[in-house]
């Protein structure tokens, strides 16, 4: 039986909980159920697991990590009704990636060029997609994409998380240690306050 598989690049916890009640507040019913995300593989299907799981990882191990700006809005309309935050920074490495993982066991024709971006409104009333094409047209945020996450889309048509693959493990490259110590630097730090008022 075929598995329908996605990879997608997930947010630092604090912009995906922003961008999640920014979609909760246009009355987009998938807010709670769909983290903020950039897709790189929508909804494919695969009749092999395993080599699936294997060509996703080897991608993952190839890539180094990047950086991504999201900023201002556009939209799919008339064509599908959504409004997205445009990916400006990393749009190029997101492509590339999309190219890559479409391959092997995930090749197939799209009906869409691929075009990268986070989706924050869908199938709601077209006043609201106005709202979310308005309200967030000066959004704007950056920080360091180091592993994506591979989903499968189960029998209850839900999307499970199966792994979370970290990029460049097997690569001997310095941007790793630049962008972790970057993620580091973004993450709050735990006790910090704690620490420095003596």
């Amino acid at each position: 039986m075929a598995s329908s598989v996605g990879v997608i690049l997930g947010f630092p916890p604090d912009i995906a909980e922003e961008l999640q009640r920014w979609r909760a507040s246009f009355g987009d019913p998938l807010a709670d159920v769909v983290p903020a995300h950039i897709t790189l593989v929508t909804t494919t299907p695969t009749h092999d697991w395993d080599a699936t799981c294997e060509h996703v990882r080897e991608v993952a191990r190839r890539q180094s990590p990047f950086m991504v700006t999201i900023a201002g809005t556009g939209t799919f309309r008339p064509v599908s009704p959504v409004v997205f935050i445009n990916v400006e920074e990393g749009f190029e490495d997101c492509v590339e990636l999309h190219e890559k993982l479409q391959q092997g066991p995930l090749q197939r024709e799209l009906p869409f060029a691929y075009h990268p971006h986070v989706t924050i409104a869908h199938d709601v009333a077209p006043e609201s997609l106005d709202e979310a094409e308005t309200a967030l047209k000066n959004y704007r945020a950056t920080f360091p994409v180091v592993s994506m996450g591979l989903y499968e889309h189960d029998a209850d048509g839900i999307w499970q998380l199966r792994e979370e693959l970290d990029f460049g493990t097997e690569t001997d490259n310095h941007a790793g240690t630049r962008f972790a110590e970057a993620a580091a630097e973004a993450a709050p730090k735990a006790g910090g306050a704690a620490a420095s008022s003596h």
